[in-house]
């Protein structure tokens, strides 16, 4: 039996328990915290404008235009955040926008894997999904990213059913260039452009009249994505267009781009193996046992094919961040599913044992640590907590913490009680994640709340205002702590590097230079910073 042929067999797991699986690790974390630094404050800053009546055409950030991204995922999560407003803080209802993207991404790259590889190995893939270490915790944020996760996802779905079925393929590919277009503009229509050209090169199964017609299909269905919202903000505000195509889309290529640039060509090269754990190797696997006199079947070229065109743009780009390779990890797990029935013994249950070990252990410490924090003892790991955030005062929830017990418990029967196979290496990978991220979800959620918030601090600035004044300025003041000065207090201030704004408060960050009150004429009113933190002060001043 070829190693092909060996994989078409079908795995047994539980549907049902892989979509139950799917589901915690989706929705654990999502409730229950402040918008946290740095990206999920200024995400959230854009949907607050939003739900204060701001235009959708031309998202705003405290009172200013901001044109990184087009304004999909913070449509979809202002509109979640209404419907729950009954139930849930904004930002919390928010926040479920991601867990929809995440949805669809998990969704679609199962759906993807069983295309290729065969009945029942979605379950395989989308397990591979989750227990990628890189996805957890950002997946997780008020970020656009999930919804270009998104649309990846849906587009490779509808490449992979284009041999097939290529009407509908061309809407679900057009449909999720869509998505991704209007997620994060033009990276992801030109990754599954490239990769859609590339496709007949390589395989006979994207070499037809009818995949030409696919792919008409899917510009068609692209177009009103790709065309009403560019056209509605040139119409709009020709500058601001010319901005967000040449500065926040070419720029990151260019390096015109206003970000602090980090070009590193070898940077997704360095993070992968921990970022795509244990879908890496599982990948690399599948390439090593395949037989390459058979060429390339589908379900090697499209994977590989969208991988490394995902990493060599990526890599190219002039600004290089750990969320930006998210992307990358669809094709991994679908090129990566194959390998799961086909390893070693020695392999698989050395994948097994090392889940095991490292997530019971991971979770024995952070109990541990929740312990300590709660009654001093062990001394040595209470002084650690208490050091790392210094006045933090222990919370018990009920409810957060019986469902910690319940993860921790149900870590233990399964893994005690789950039969040796090939599929215990992965099954134990995505619970093990799942369990870690679920007690950082509950137990010690207020306390990484306490560390990663602005609540306190910017309460205290608002008890420090005059009871009068005209407006604020700032100096040097991030876009995250300018989004939750507007929501917390209701606060927009106007930035002294936009324009000279005259106002007689002045709010500066960290390293800008505190005025002399007898060369400026200014004095401080208020300090403050956030709970622990040594990196950030901010300092209120008022014009004598």
């Amino acid at each position: 039996m070829s190693f092909f042929e060996s994989f078409r067999q079908p795995p047994h797991i539980h549907l049902s328990w892989v979509v139950a699986l799917c589901a915690l690790w989706t929705l654990l974390g999502l409730v229950g915290h402040d918008p946290w630094k740095p990206d999920e404050a200024s995400g959230f800053g854009l949907v607050y404008s939003i739900l204060q009546g701001g235009d959708w055409v031309i998202p705003m950030l405290a009172g200013e235009p901001f044109m990184e991204r087009p304004p999909l995922y913070y449509l979809t999560a202002a509109a979640i955040a209404k419907i729950f407003s009954g139930w849930l803080p904004l930002h919390d209802g928010a926040r479920l926008a991601s867990g929809f993207y995440m949805g669809l991404a998990l969704l679609f790259t199962g759906l993807t894997g069983r295309e290729l590889w065969g009945k029942g190995y979605g379950r395989i893939t989308a397990l591979i999904m989750i227990a990628c270490l890189g996805l957890v915790v950002r997946t997780h944020q008020i970020i656009t990213d999930t919804a270009l996760l998104a649309g990846v996802a849906i587009a490779l779905y509808g490449l992979a059913l284009a041999p097939r079925r290529h009407v509908i393929a061309g809407i679900i590919i057009g449909s999720g260039i869509g998505v991704g277009f209007m997620s994060k503009g033009l990276f992801e229509p030109g990754i599954i452009a490239i990769t859609a050209l590339l496709l007949p090169f390589l395989s006979s199964a994207w070499r037809s009249r009818r995949y030409a017609i696919c792919l008409a299909i899917a510009f068609v269905a692209a177009l009103p994505w790709l065309a009403i919202w560019p056209f509605l903000l040139y119409q709009r505000a020709p500058e601001l267009f010319m901005e967000w195509l040449w500065v926040n889309n070419l720029g990151h290529l260019t390096g015109s781009t206003p970000l602090l640039a980090s070009h590193e060509p070898g940077y997704y090269f360095t993070i992968l193996p921990w970022f795509a754990w244990p879908a890496l190797p599982l990948a690399l696997w599948t390439l090593w046992r395949h037989n390459w006199k058979d060429g390339f079947i589908p379900a090697i070229a499209l994977p590989l094919t969208a991988f490394l065109v995902i990493l060599l743009v990526l890599s190219t780009a002039v600004i290089a961040r750990d969320v930006y390779a998210l992307p990358l990890l669809p094709p991994l797990a679908v090129l990566a599913t194959a390998a799961v029935n086909s390893l070693r013994r020695g392999a698989a249950n050395s994948l097994d044992w090392f889940s095991v070990m490292t997530f019971s252990l991971f979770a024995g410490v952070l109990w541990l640590a929740w312990y300590a924090s709660l009654t001093g003892h062990p001394t040595e790991v209470a002084h650690w907590v208490d050091k790392r955030q210094p006045g933090y005062i222990v919370h018990i929830n009920g409810l957060a913490l019986f469902l910690a017990a319940a993860l921790s418990t149900a870590w233990i029967v399964v893994v005690a009680r789950m039969k040796r196979n090939a599929l215990r290496g992965i099954v134990n990978s995505a619970l093990g994640i799942t369990l870690a991220w679920g007690l950082l979800a509950t137990i010690w959620l207020p306390w990484l709340d306490s560390d990663k918030s602005y609540r306190a601090m910017i309460v205290s600035l608002q008890g420090s205002l005059p009871s009068n004044y005209n407006c604020i300025g700032s100096k040097q003041l991030g876009e995250p702590q300018r989004a939750l000065l507007h929501y917390f207090a209701g606060i927009i201030t106007l930035r002294d590097e936009v324009d000279d704004s005259h106002c007689e408060l002045k709010l500066i960050q960290n390293g800008a230079n505190l005025p002399e009150q007898s060369e400026q004429g200014w004095k401080p009113i208020w300090q403050g910073r956030r709970q622990g933190d040594k990196t950030e002060l901010y300092t209120l001043l008022k014009k004598l």
